[in-house]
């Protein structure tokens, strides 16, 4: 999809005619503004509207559930619902949405050709990642197996079996396949095809990537989210990624929503074209650097950005957004447990590991709490806590971020 200035303003119009409308909140945030669809004719005009913080989703769903006012077509009409931490539900894309087109796009861009067999390792279990790269491999004449975060014994079986030559998914899990490949005495290129991968949900750092290239695997590192899919994709091992003609994507000022010039930080803001569930200046909460080799006259795909980490507390565990509310939460449901602190390093062999320090009162049996506890973050955040760290009162203050990311990207 190649957009000309005016085919977006016209693409723009009409999305924000519909969404006033037919979304009762976008219609309540206009005219608390003080704004009519009318004013915003153009992309110059997108900054009169203020960002729309994912919090902001969240209290508006709470308020109102279950999409906060946000939803502008009949309930009938959806036909996937995700989940996100928050907790967030989220509408997926019709059919015509322009996603699945950037989804067959960055398969294109990553070297994939119709006909390939690919592994899809990244979640099919309430969040979108594994549907969205599901459906786009689908559209692009691929043969998918719906490998999700399950076995990596029997991953790599059915990559061998099935003479897989393509991945989707984290880094982390595609070099935990690459070395139980090695264990297996298994011949790269031979026996274990893949050849060629899509990796996202997780920051990929540079030794991480030499690896997995070294075993002759071509990497696309992309850029995505739960609400617009892949945004932005690179295949040369830089840090800069290249964005996508789709959705419109800002990069602002987060206290004034103004776009930041090259060179500067800012946080990615982004407008979607989803019509059952219209987004628009969505803050991202993720920072980056936005780089316009011609300033003001670039088209979107000319343009880049370096991700620099995340306006708020929470943090990626092995691709999976954890929220320090989240663990409160489940703080809360554990009698004896007076406050709880989320710590995510990373190990030698490339993999997260998440450690949960915690505060209990006196008296409590610490060995009574800690499977509760460990099974209860496993349920409410989907990700598995690999260290219990008990700790003495007050060693985690109120004013104590909730969430503690120790990884070296460098």
């Amino acid at each position: 999809m190649v957009n000309t200035v005016s085919q977006i303003d016209n693409r723009l119009r009409d999305l924000i005619q519909h969404a006033y409308a037919n979304a009762p909140a976008t219609q309540a945030r206009f005219d608390k503004q003080g704004l009519a669809p009318d004013d915003i004719r153009s992309l110059a005009d997108l900054h009169k509207l203020s960002i729309l913080p994912k919090d902001a989703v969240i209290a508006l769903q709470q308020a109102n559930p279950p999409f906060g006012g946000l939803l502008a077509v009949p309930m009938n009409q959806v036909d996937h619902i995700f989940f996100s931490p928050g907790p967030l539900y989220e509408p997926g894309p019709p059919e015509d949405d322009p996603a699945w087109e950037m989804g067959v796009y960055s398969l294109r861009q990553a070297g994939f050709q119709p006909g390939e067999v690919v592994l899809n390792s990244l979640s099919y279990h309430l969040v979108p990642a594994g549907y969205y790269l599901d459906m786009a491999l689908a559209k692009y004449g691929c043969t998918v197996i719906p490998g999700g975060t399950g076995s990596s014994d029997l991953q790599v079986k059915m990559a061998v079996d099935l003479g897989a030559t393509g991945y989707t998914g984290t880094g982390s899990f595609l070099m935990a396949l690459i070395k139980k490949a090695q264990e297996a005495g298994l011949a790269f290129g031979k026996q274990f095809c893949i050849n060629k991968a899509v990796l996202s949900a997780e920051p990929l750092p540079t030794a991480l990537r030499r690896e997995i290239e070294s075993h002759g695997i071509a990497v696309a590192n992309a850029y995505a989210t739960a609400e617009f899919g892949i945004m932005a994709m690179d295949t040369t091992g830089n840090m800069q990624m290249q964005l996508f003609p789709d959705p419109i994507i800002q990069i602002v000022d987060p206290e004034t929503g103004q776009d930041v010039p090259s060179g500067t930080p800012g946080e990615v803001v982004v407008t979607g074209f989803n019509r059952h569930y219209p987004l628009i200046r969505f803050g991202t909460g993720d920072m980056a650097i936005n780089i316009d080799p011609n300033p003001g006259q670039s088209k979107q795909e000319e343009r880049f950005i370096t991700l620099v980490g995340r306006s708020g507390e929470a943090a990626k565990v092995r691709g999976m957004f954890v929220h320090p509310n989240q663990l409160r939460f489940v703080a809360g449901q554990i009698p004896g447990v007076q406050a709880v602190q989320g710590v995510v390093t990373r190990s030698d062999e490339h993999k997260d590991h998440f450690t949960l320090r915690v505060e209990v009162a006196d008296g409590v049996d610490e060995t009574a709490v800690a499977g509760p506890l460990k099974q209860a973050i496993q349920n409410v955040c989907r990700v598995r806590v690999d260290t219990l760290e008990f700790v003495a009162t007050g060693t985690i203050p109120a004013d104590t971020p909730g969430m503690v990311d120790e990884r070296d990207w460098s």
